[in-house]
């Protein structure tokens, strides 16, 4: 053996030499992990539900998730029952106003029924009564006490929510009968140069028909008691006309030449079915 040939062996088995770790590790790497005793107690996440844990321990994976599939749900979608709630409400925006100087008024009495948290169909009772002399005309427009009534729906939008929370829509069919008197009238009669005269048309009455849109709010305050605000957008459907002409105010519309209306009302809140209502987040957790 050549020289040359020792020196080429020689260098051969020094890589050999040096690369023989790096397959240990190698060979290290692809050995399979030992599986841990089967003895050791797993610490569950904290917050988990025991008897979530011991359905997981028992095997019953298939039911729980079924069932945990329709908890999620309910809290998506709650769902509440046919008659939920009854709302009694008193409605005094206009009584506000009056004491700072409006001419008219409409006070009503309505009762709300929620039904699933969702629809409401809503009843509507009270009076109305104005009295003005405008400043630019020679009369007094006297609007005596006299009933309206209105009949209709709200759509709550916020249903996935707790009841004492109402954002809602609506529409309402209005109707009054009505008596107004117009007083001290006077007229003028320059050709003769004698004083005005005086005249009254007493005992006209007029009734109405007219169709509201609105929107409102309703926020809990207290314990079974809650405010409202609506804002209202009206129009006349059929009215009628006395022989002098038409009436300046509508008891529950107001004045002729108005489209908009407010409302601020005060609730009393019946619950109803109240075993049947959605638990709470911190409900159910007692009850597990």
């Amino acid at each position: 053996m050549t020289l040359k040939k020792l020196y080429l062996l020689a260098i051969a088995m020094m890589v050999a030499v040096l690369l023989m770790p790096l397959g240990a590790q190698e060979q290290q790497r692809k050995v399979t992990p030992v599986k841990p005793s089967t003895n050791k107690v797993l610490t569950p996440p904290k917050g988990t539900d025991e008897k979530t844990i011991e359905r997981y321990l028992t095997g019953d994976t298939t039911s729980l998730r079924a069932q945990e599939i329709k908890d999620s749900l309910a809290r998506i979608y709650p769902h509440y029952p046919a008659l939920t709630e009854m709302w009694l409400g008193v409605n005094f925006a206009d009584g506000l106003l009056k004491v700072f100087g409006q001419k008219y008024a409409s006070f009503d009495f309505h009762a709300t029924f929620n039904m699933w948290n969702r629809l409401q169909p809503v009843v509507v009772a009270g009076l109305g009564v104005a009295k003005d002399t405008p400043d630019d005309m020679n009369f007094t427009y006297r609007g005596k006490l006299s009933p309206y009534f209105k009949l209709g729906a709200n759509y709550n939008f916020l249903y996935k929510k707790e009841p004492q929370y109402q954002l809602y829509a609506g529409v309402r069919l209005g109707f009054s009968t009505f008596k107004y008197d117009i007083t001290d009238a006077t007229v003028q009669n320059p050709y003769w140069g004698e004083a005005n005269d005086n005249f009254e048309l007493k005992g006209n009455s007029g009734n109405a028909l007219w169709g509201e849109m609105l929107v409102g709010l309703k926020v809990g305050i207290a314990s079974n008691w809650a405010l409202g605000w609506e804002a209202k957008f009206h129009g006349m459907f059929k009215e009628k006309k006395s022989d002098h002409g038409m009436p300046w105010f509508i008891p529950g519309f107001g004045t002729r030449g108005g489209k908009w209306a407010f409302g601020l009302s005060l609730y009393y809140t019946i619950p109803m079915n109240r075993d049947r209502w959605p638990a709470k987040d911190e409900e159910k957790k007692k009850l597990r």
